[in-house]
């Protein structure tokens, strides 16, 4: 996984932890709800690079075992 790419799941995971939260204080349901969509991206974003990141290291192993 890309430094970057790690970093910018890992940004939205915050951003949306921080949303929620302020959402629950001030009482505005539409936040709190903004707040997990915000994690659940950078959830999947991480689980995108994961993947990528394995089919790399499959493909890098093959062609070494050649």
């Amino acid at each position: 996984m890309s430094a970057s790419d790690k970093a910018e799941a890992h940004m939205d995971k915050l951003k949306g932890t921080a949303k929620e939260a302020v959402g629950r204080v001030t009482g505005d349901d539409e936040q709190v709800a903004e707040g997990k969509m915000d994690q659940v991206k950078g959830d999947l974003k991480g689980a995108a690079e994961k993947v990528k990141d394995s089919v790399k290291d499959v493909f890098d192993r093959d062609s070494r075992d050649q």
